[in-house]
């Protein structure tokens, strides 16, 4: 006589609820390989994570639910973890864009190579700034700060009552800000050095007809924008820092004004 194993339905729905936040989250999370890694490896990474969670599995989901409201539930939950992995993206993207600024000015978006993680044309920097990125995320334990904060949500918003809030997209709004602002802080110094290059370039040619200086601009403005990066580069990490701190300040912010409705 075989033994029958059942799932009760509510533990089901509210294993389907759990994975479709931690899914939502795993589309913008910038962990090294995971966009150009194989879909059954990213299948086992979100099957991970939910079963790390399986303590705050709700357990109060109701067994019959409407296919309408059950689509209502998955969106609200894929929202929620979409809001999270974009919050954390933007700390990526801040290194993304100041080395897209220094590397126009520098005359590195001449020699562009595919990106293996966006499979897209990309200049050396920025290539190097990803890999930056992706290590640092780890360094500071942001997964593990991530982890926590899908495991706060499940005890604020439990599955099936999170609804989207013009707060919470005000907060999203303002880190999307401070990628442009903190990317700039970094970008703008090397910018300025370069461009002071440029003119001295400028005036070398024109005191100097003679020179052919524009086979000697593009390696002086690559080799002057490497020392100068390498300058910069100090300041890149405390400034990932506290981008990183203002986040998680930002999502546990928006847990406890949830906590506190």
């Amino acid at each position: 006589m075989h033994a029958e194993l059942t799932v009760p339905l509510g533990a089901l729905w509210g294993f389907l609820l759990v994975l479709a936040r931690v899914s939502g989250a795993l589309v913008f999370v910038p962990l090294p390989g995971v966009r150009s890694g194989l879909e059954p490896a990213r299948v086992a990474l979100a099957l991970g994570f939910t079963a790390a969670l399986y303590p705050l599995w709700p357990r109060t989901v109701a067994a019959h639910p409407s296919i309408g409201q059950l689509a209502v539930w998955l969106a609200a939950e894929a929202a929620f973890g979409l809001s999270v992995g974009l919050a954390v993206a933007f700390l990526t993207e801040t290194l993304l864009v100041a080395s897209h600024l220094i590397g126009l000015q520098a005359g590195y978006s001449y020699a562009a190579m595919v990106d293996p993680n966006t499979q897209a044309d990309s200049n050396v920097l920025q290539v190097l700034t990803h890999l930056m990125a992706g290590l640092l995320f780890f360094t500071f334990g942001l997964d593990r700060q991530v982890l926590r904060v899908f495991a706060s949500s499940l005890e604020v918003f439990p599955p099936g009552a999170f609804t989207p809030r013009l707060s919470s997209a005000e907060s999203l709004l303002g880190l999307g800000a401070g990628m442009f602002s903190t990317g700039l802080r970094l970008a703008l110094p090397v910018m300025a050095l370069l461009a002071v290059v440029d003119i001295t370039l400028a005036l070398l040619g024109r005191v100097h007809a003679q020179m052919q200086l524009l086979m000697l601009a593009f390696p002086v403005k690559m080799l002057a924008g490497l020392v100068l990066l390498s300058m910069v580069l100090a300041a890149a990490v405390p400034l990932f820092r506290g981008a990183a701190e203002r986040t998680m300040t930002t999502l546990a912010g928006a847990l406890a004004r949830g906590a506190g409705m």
